[in-house]
């Protein structure tokens, strides 16, 4: 029960506090299958060491496609502008990365109608520049992903083991919910026992006493 209290004090502590609490940045992998006709996101994550450090960034990305040797460049996101430079994605990517900042952490895309031919590999560039007091200082990182495009969407392994180790973890959590349960029901049956059998020895020798007094007085009459 204490990890549950602590979770609720944690959020109570943010909504009181808001401004100084942030969202924390995770560099998760972007997803690497596509469906031909739909969708897709391309996951770039890129977090500064020093969160407290203000900074601007650009985004670019490149793409090499199957059988090619080069790698294109196909789009650019700076000042809170895009833009499109490859013909083969025109009015097919959206920005889908950090909104409303130039500080940017997330510079994912969106590519809308997939198609076979965006089938290789994706670089996402990041250029970054850190402000400090008297300097500032400049820091690149560079993702790599490798994306294929499929007719029907399969389920990899990884997707498998996460979903069965949710359904782990929310029975434990029942069980472990019950256990609690059952144990704070017994203490608490217990200390009504222990109460009642007080009680009911409280009540004896009040009675016995008072049948005493009663004797006292009858034989003192």
């Amino acid at each position: 029960m204490s990890a549950v209290w602590l979770l609720l004090a944690t959020t109570l502590l943010c909504a009181t506090h808001a401004p100084q609490c942030h969202a924390a940045c995770v560099e998760v992998d972007s997803d690497t299958e596509a469906v031909a006709g739909q969708g897709f996101k391309l996951g770039c994550i890129s977090c500064k060491m020093r969160g407290e450090v203000p900074a601007t960034a650009s985004v670019d990305w490149f793409f090499k496609a199957k059988g090619e040797s080069e790698y294109e460049h196909i789009y650019n996101y700076e000042d809170k502008t895009p833009t499109i430079t490859d013909e083969r994605f025109e009015d097919r990517l959206d920005w889908n990365g950090s909104k409303k900042t130039n500080d940017l952490q997330d510079g994912s895309i969106y590519i809308l109608n997939v198609t076979y031919n965006d089938s290789g590999v994706y670089q996402c560039f990041f250029k970054r520049t850190l402000s400090y007091t008297y300097y500032e200082f400049n820091t690149n990182a560079t993702k790599i992903i490798h994306i294929n495009v499929v007719a029907k969407a399969t389920r990899g392994m990884a997707s498998i083991l996460s979903e069965v180790m949710m359904y782990v973890s929310i029975i434990g959590l029942q069980l472990w919910l019950v256990v609690e349960m059952v144990y704070c029901y017994r203490k608490i049956a217990a200390a009504g026992e222990e109460a009642l059998r007080e009680s009911a020895a409280e009540y004896l020798a009040i009675a016995s006493e008072s049948k005493d007094n009663c004797v006292g007085v009858q034989v003192a009459e």
